[in-house]
């Protein structure tokens, strides 16, 4: 009995254990603001792609997140500023995805299926690794998790240049707000 009970906790362990794919057929969006003292602006995409392998709500021993967003993709509005921000400060042509890749440290229940995040790991930006911790929500839906966050960027410590011309147009902390679906990967059985 007590070798059944084990092979059963095995088992549910085993099956509780998913992973998760952005659902790019969603309503998904990034976006930074710039909000400087003479302008603010925006760029946004629903460009990202990543994923989430979670062993449970309640266990956070094994899991992991991973998101791309593909800056090539980023409107501003502006036909002219989108070129700069790509080809002079972004430099698209040699860093094309910022990335992050973490681990969720701490699950806190807010309401019936909606969890308050702490997410710490390293965002790649511009060719530069950086440790940050990332505050969001994590909300279960039907077909898998809806991810929303918002946290700031500094220019400065990705080697990102400010124009020194538009010094004053251009935030050198930039909020990111992201909000993507992600939704299970049934594994196939060999």
């Amino acid at each position: 009995m007590k070798r059944f009970l084990s092979a059963m906790i095995l088992l549910s362990s085993i099956i509780i254990a998913q992973e998760y794919h952005v659902n790019k057929s969603e309503d998904n969006l990034v976006k930074f603001i710039s909000d400087a003292p003479l302008e603010n602006f925006e760029g946004v995409t629903n460009y990202i792609d990543g994923y989430m392998y979670l062993q449970s709500l309640d266990d956070l021993t094994d899991n992991q997140i991973y998101f791309e967003v593909d800056l090539t993709t980023l409107d501003t509005g502006i036909g002219l500023r989108n070129r700069h921000m790509r080809d002079n400060y972004l430099e698209t042509n040699k860093y094309r995805f910022a990335f992050f890749q973490g681990k969720i440290g701490k699950l806190e229940k807010v309401l019936e299926d909606e969890y308050s995040a702490e997410v710490k790991g390293t965002m790649f930006i511009h060719g530069v690794t950086n440790e940050i911790t990332i505050n969001g929500s994590i909300r279960k839906i039907d077909s898998g998790f809806f991810i929303e966050t918002e946290f700031p960027i500094s220019l400065v410590d990705y080697n990102i240049d400010i124009p020194q011309l538009m010094f004053m147009k251009i935030d050198e902390v930039m909020q990111l707000q992201l909000k993507f679906y992600l939704e299970s990967i049934t594994q196939e059985e060999e």
